[in-house]
């Protein structure tokens, strides 16, 4: 193959086809002995199939709108949980401690859940524990009966994510499915706090009928769910994983992640980067009522402001991330993310601070992505899941930590610290990031390269 053929290769389009799509399933399927069935294979092209894996990926996307909606109103429910419990900023700051207990067990239920009752579990189950988290806080318990509530909201909400991220890794085309995955979460997210703070701030409605909303979204995703997932048994999770003579790593990749500096740089990187966007959205409602004297409503807009920026720069950030390159991206990234976070500690016009919060998200939305590609890059091929799963966990439980610390320190010595805490973290992230080593081309770029050269 020549330079130009290569080239031409691999700058074809993510998603030229619905054939694209089609998942592992769609592979040449196992016999019973578990060898390569030629009478079982699939081009992809069947139609039926073809349209049902779209209407699977459809309700996988759904189901990550309703784990946005989750997550990022508990920002938008701070100041209400402290009005109607009494509770000081400490203590309120628990409810970002319970979040990623789901995510820890899902790790181990995951499986479980896969070997005996297969995708069909997954779609069944998750959604089951959304609805008893909208049902317990939508009668008001006391508070640590909604903190309960809370772990296994988030237990639903670790075991969709991380299932299926790892399904659509299995994907034809995984980088676009993940793509509408995160897409979906992102847009959830922005569409939570805005839905939240007009009914509480317009509709004049309790805290708690913000639930009832997620109570009726999580009965929806689990029809959905269920019926785009219903023939996934067991039986046909066993078919399709059947080990086949490929060749495997050896055992000690599981454990020689941890043997790579990198790793650990990059656990670092992402428990800064992770925490920092957590602990805005967790306090900025709380920050712009108190500080910049914002209305109730317009305290909830920003946080949506943050999620709709930040969703908008991984979109539109893209191809100048390409042009310019990941390391040198970013740095610009950040490096305005501290502007942006500076003229926001010193303007108190409440819908100027709006848009600021806003530009932060956009500045910040290309960091988790660009981590991503900084482990791929500076890994060999192999530890690439491994280490991906450690350090995004890593990364989950600095989206705990921070909002809680930070929480206290409100509890102290007011919310103003808000400012100085999301400063030193974002200076922090810089810091973190120039102490990487200089990341190596990817294919693609090998491939550009290697064509101006033939030019």
């Amino acid at each position: 193959m020549t330079s130009s053929e290569e080239t031409d290769r691999e700058s074809e389009p993510l998603l030229d086809s619905e054939s694209s799509l089609v998942d592992e399933e769609s592979s040449p399927l196992l016999s019973q002995n578990g060898t390569l069935d030629p009478g079982k294979q699939t081009d992809g092209s069947n139609p039926r199939r073809s349209t049902h894996v779209l209407f699977r990926i459809g309700a996988a996307m759904f189901s990550f709108i309703v784990l946005g909606m989750m997550v990022s109103t508990l920002g938008v429910m701070v100041p209400q949980f402290e009005t109607y419990y009494s509770l000081s900023d400490l203590q309120v700051s628990s409810i970002f401690l319970v979040w990623p207990v789901g995510y820890i067990l899902a790790a181990y239920l995951n499986g479980v859940i896969h070997v005996k009752f297969g995708q069909r579990g997954i779609a069944t189950i998750g959604p089951l524990f959304h609805i008893i988290l909208a049902n317990i806080a939508s009668l008001h318990p006391p508070f640590p009966v909604l903190l309960v509530g809370l772990a296994i909201g988030s237990l639903g909400t670790g075991v969709l994510d991380g299932s299926f991220c790892a399904w659509a890794g299995g994907m034809g085309n995984a980088n676009v499915v993940q793509g509408f995955l995160h897409g979906s979460f992102s847009a959830g997210a922005a569409l939570g706090p805005f839905l939240a703070g007009t009914m509480l701030s317009v509709g004049h409605t309790p805290w708690y009928s913000w639930y009832y909303v997620l109570f009726g979204a999580s009965i929806l995703e689990a029809i959905t769910l269920t019926l785009a997932f219903r023939f996934e048994d067991s039986a046909k999770y066993h078919l399709t994983h059947k080990q086949l003579p490929l060749p495997q790593p050896p055992p000690e990749t599981k454990t020689s992640i941890f043997t790579h500096p990198v790793t650990w740089l990059c656990a670092i990187y992402f428990l800064a980067c992770v925490s920092t966007e957590s602990a805005i959205s967790g306090w900025v409602v709380v920050f712009m009522t108190r500080v910049n004297r914002a209305s109730p409503y317009l305290s909830s807009l920003s946080s949506s402001m943050f999620w709709i920026g930040q969703a908008t720069g991984r979109l539109a950030l893209g191809p100048v991330t390409n042009k310019l390159g990941v390391r040198t991206a970013t740095i610009i990234y950040l490096i305005t993310a501290l502007a942006c976070e500076a003229l926001f500690a010193s303007i108190r016009v409440p819908a100027i601070a709006a848009i600021l919060i806003a530009l932060l998200g956009f500045c910040l939305g290309p960091l988790f992505p660009a981590g991503v590609v900084a482990v791929t890059r500076l890994l060999p091929r192999e530890l690439h899941v491994g280490a991906i799963s450690f350090v995004v966990l890593v990364g989950q439980l600095g989206g705990a930590l921070l909002p809680f610390a930070l929480g206290a320190l409100a509890d102290i010595l007011s919310i103003r610290v808000f400012q100085v805490v999301i400063f030193v973290q974002l200076l922090s992230t810089l810091l973190i990031w120039l102490a990487f080593p200089r990341l190596p081309l990817d294919s693609v770029h090998r491939g550009e390269q290697r064509r101006e050269a033939v030019q």
